[in-house]
């Protein structure tokens, strides 16, 4: 017999994103643009896109949107 809730531990899915990229996620599922973001969190605006593009291939994602949204759906946000 195994528990109910270790079982369900066992089967979630591990974060893969770094505290930027969930960061930077928030704010571009929020609707901010790269500069703000960038404003935000004193990176540059290249920086910002880097953690986005790194955030949505981890996620397979098309867009930084659904990465967001697919990181709230998975509760990472």
């Amino acid at each position: 017999m195994v528990d109910p809730e270790l079982a369900a531990e066992a089967w979630t899915e591990a974060d893969p994103l770094t505290d930027r990229e969930r960061q930077v996620l928030r704010f571009a599922g929020e609707g901010a643009a790269s500069a703000e973001i960038a404003q935000r969190l004193d990176l540059s605006e290249g920086t910002v896109r880097n953690y986005l593009s790194e955030a949505i291939s981890k996620l397979g994602a098309a867009n930084r949107t659904e990465a967001a949204r697919i990181a709230r759906q998975k509760g990472w946000l």
